[in-house]
């Protein structure tokens, strides 16, 4: 029944003047709207709503993920932009922190100011 459905994507955070900065500024997504709830954006067609949720503890896996064309280049883009990615022991291009799975699938993670952990991926 929801196959034919948008996804909406949502995030907490504490402070919504350093996500907006972050998801707009750095990312790059397109604010819609801001409200008393949440901040309101544009991921290519998809909504995300980053929630107010006052004091929170984030989560240690992924909360939102994009999938991408070319990992290498998105990566340097958003690097450029000051965006940290996270270095876990198994990654192994150290530079980008960009993992391969044994399949050939390749994925970076990195956090929101909020510590929720986000990550991109590039599929074979």
């Amino acid at each position: 029944m929801l196959n034919n459905s948008k996804i909406i994507g949502f995030a907490p955070t504490k402070d919504s003047t350093k996500a907006k900065d972050f998801y707009v500024g750095q990312l790059g997504l397109q604010f819609v709207s801001e409200d008393e709830y949440a901040l309101v954006l544009n991921a290519n067609g998809n909504m995300v709503r980053i929630i107010k949720a006052g004091d929170f503890k984030p989560v240690q896996y992924t909360v939102l993920g994009w999938e991408v064309q070319n990992i290498e280049s998105v990566t340097a883009g958003l690097k450029s932009r000051g965006i940290k990615f996270e270095d876990y022991p198994f990654i192994q291009d150290r530079e980008l922190g960009i993992w391969t799975a044994p399949n050939g699938d390749k994925i970076a993670w990195f956090k929101d100011p909020d510590g929720n952990v986000l990550s991109m991926s590039q599929h074979v």
